[in-house]
């Protein structure tokens, strides 16, 4: 079992995510339970479990909490970097590991993509340059002198932090990037990778068109999930990076369309 960090104060936000992990790993958990891994009062963690549930993290249920049940609807981004959270980071690491001194990228926005953006922060650039519309990334890698950020204009989605619409895809027609990181909200054999949010799915699909490699980043949780809007079908991606948890049919699936899969 993960352990939490050896501190003897956790910030509230990762306590709160790892909360969110061991619910999700064991399928429930008691607040005594949880009082006794964080060696803090069973108050405080009935107060972070009234605060996930509240943003549906996780379901409160008596003494305790269940997973919160997947659904395909357009989840807000501070809940979905609270899921699964060691496999993004480890499927970020290993995406960007693939860039290259010098190249033009596009990190659509995303609790994944976001995770490839810490990265990136962690090498050193003599020049790269970042096409995304995502807030949340713009912000991280916006400090970094050798990295230029370029920010697709558009309609702001709260909830994702993303920009979306006819400026955004007018201003990303005009461009072009030696590779696209993708995250999903679902993907499926029959229909290929969707997200709940049509405009999204657009520009999704826009990227793909101006990106010479296209690379799916997410994690096995995604498999075998629909979304309202399909953005592509799997021949549409180069290359897929998921956890070693994805089901053996799903990667079969992948390598039989052409698709090269890493797992990490």
């Amino acid at each position: 079992m993960n352990r939490p960090p050896s501190s003897p104060r956790l910030l509230v936000e990762e306590r709160r995510r790892l909360i969110v992990e061991q619910v999700e790993r064991a399928g429930r958990a008691t607040v005594e339970e949880l009082a006794a891994r964080f060696k803090i009062s069973p108050v405080t963690i009935r107060a972070d479990l009234e605060a996930l549930a509240r943003n549906a993290a996780i379901v409160r249920s008596h003494g305790g909490a269940l997973p919160a049940p997947a659904h395909a609807v357009d989840t807000p981004l501070s809940i979905k970097e609270t899921r699964h959270h060691a496999q993004k980071r480890l499927i970020g690491q290993a995406a960007a590991r693939l860039v290259e001194d010098g190249e033009t990228i596009i990190l659509d926005s995303g609790s994944t993509t976001i995770e490839i953006a810490r990265a990136l922060r962690q090498r050193k650039w003599s020049e790269l340059t970042v096409i995304t519309n995502g807030l949340h990334i713009a912000l991280e890698l916006g400090a970094i002198p050798a990295i230029r950020v370029m920010m697709l204009g558009g309609l702001l989605r709260a909830s994702s932090q993303s920009l979306v619409g006819s400026g955004a895809e007018q201003m990303l027609a005009q461009l072009s990037a030696d590779r696209l990181f993708l995250g999903v909200d679902g993907i499926d054999p029959e229909i290929g990778v969707t997200t709940p949010d049509p405009q999204e799915a657009t520009l999704n699909a826009l990227m793909i068109r101006v990106s010479r490699e296209v690379v799916g980043v997410f994690d096995s949780s995604k498999f075998g999930q629909r979304s309202l809007s399909v953005i592509a079908p799997l021949s549409g991606l180069h290359k897929v990076i998921s956890d070693t948890a994805a089901a053996p049919e799903y990667v079969e699936a992948l390598e039989s369309a052409g698709v090269g899969v890493t797992l990490v």
